[in-house]
């Protein structure tokens, strides 16, 4: 079948605030669907789990081996082949730049995706920690600006968090566990202080960005831990979701679902036969920062832009099946829309699905 699984990342709002926000919310298509769709029941997410809804329905989407009890998806082989590196033989952690700020009486990791770092400023960064890994015989290795990879085998089954579940929050609740724990938060201090030095910080805390002053670590997976899948092609995949993405797809798809779309960009997606996913991560950023304005406006923008010609799409039968897998910070509902079920004219278009609370 014709089938297209469409993941939106945190389109289910935070409980107290969903039906303040979906009655200020345009977003037809979306009603259309999920008030003719036909939905699993609500799942329940552990709100301190250490990866957040979507990131665990693409761990066992995409076969990742399952991690130590309570830590995030071992994604670091997966998404060093997707970097266009071949893993040695070990145990492997994702490492991002990052920025800690001081709140009240705690420390709260930001949301990567805002730092805005470049090519230059991550090597420059790069380039004065790799010292002090090499000092303590661990190898370091240079994904893009924003994703570098620790080999440390003495360190698997240490339990670590996906930046994502962490940002806006105290990280002491989301530090890493375990095998390791002692020496990682070691080498973290020791890379807090080797860059604080660094003139580059200054440069950008004047231009009014954010200082990259620490690093995170999460997704231990040994070498050989590659992704499977059974999807024809993947659209959306950015941040470490490109560990389930190939090459110049993983990057056309980037480009293609962060811009107004178009007739030739849906028909990218529509394109052949077969089980097609695309993710909408739209929402997320506005999300984790808690602006919610800004949430409604990239609502609306992900309705018009995405899932109106979608749904034209369905109805012409050019499309088989939409499988909406809609997640929040702690909850996951997946609704499966036909052609024939768009039929059912008794049932209302509805947003009321995504303001629904587990029993």
């Amino acid at each position: 079948m014709n089938q297209l699984d469409i993941l939106v990342p945190f389109v289910l709002p935070p409980a107290e605030l969903a039906r303040d926000l979906l009655r200020q919310s345009k977003a037809p298509s979306l009603a259309m669907l999920l008030g003719r769709g036909k939905a699993t029941p609500l799942q329940s997410h552990d709100p301190f789990s250490r990866a957040l809804p979507h990131e665990h329905w693409l761990a066992r989407r995409f076969g990742l081996p399952p991690p130590p009890q309570d830590s995030s998806p071992g994604a670091a082989a997966a998404l060093m082949q997707g970097l266009g590196h071949a893993p040695a033989a070990g145990h492997w952690f994702v490492l991002h730049p990052a920025h800690i700020h001081v709140a009240r009486d705690h420390l709260v990791l930001t949301d990567i995706g805002q730092l805005q770092l470049e090519e230059e400023e991550s090597q420059r960064l790069f380039a004065a920690a790799l010292p002090l890994f090499t000092e303590i015989g661990h190898e370091l290795v240079y994904g893009d600006a924003r994703t570098w990879f620790i080999r440390a085998d003495a360190w698997a089954g240490l339990r670590t968090s996906t930046p994502s579940a962490a940002s806006g929050r105290n990280v002491d609740i989301w530090m890493p566990e375990g095998p390791g724990e002692l020496a990682w938060r070691k080498l973290q201090n020791e890379v807090q202080m080797q860059w604080f030095a660094e003139a580059l910080n200054e440069q950008r805390e004047m231009r009014g960005q954010k200082a990259i002053n620490s690093i995170w670590i999460w997704g231990g997976a040994d070498a050989g831990a590659s992704a499977q899948h059974s999807y024809g092609a993947r659209f959306g995949l950015r941040g470490w979701m490109r560990a389930f993405g190939d090459g110049a797809q993983a990057d056309q798809a980037h480009a293609n679902a962060h811009a107004h779309t178009n007739a030739s960009q849906v028909n990218d997606i529509l394109r052949g036969d077969g089980h097609r996913l695309l993710v909408l991560d739209a929402l997320v950023e506005a999300a984790l920062a808690e602006e919610w304005g800004l949430w409604l406006q990239h609502l609306e923008h992900l309705d018009r832009e995405w899932l109106a010609p979608l749904l034209v799409a369905l109805r012409a039968d050019t499309l088989g099946a939409v499988n909406l897998v809609l997640t929040g910070s702690d909850r996951l509902v997946e609704v499966a829309v036909t052609r024939g079920a768009l039929r059912r004219f008794w049932r209302k278009p509805s947003l009321a699905l995504l303001a629904e609370r587990c029993a």
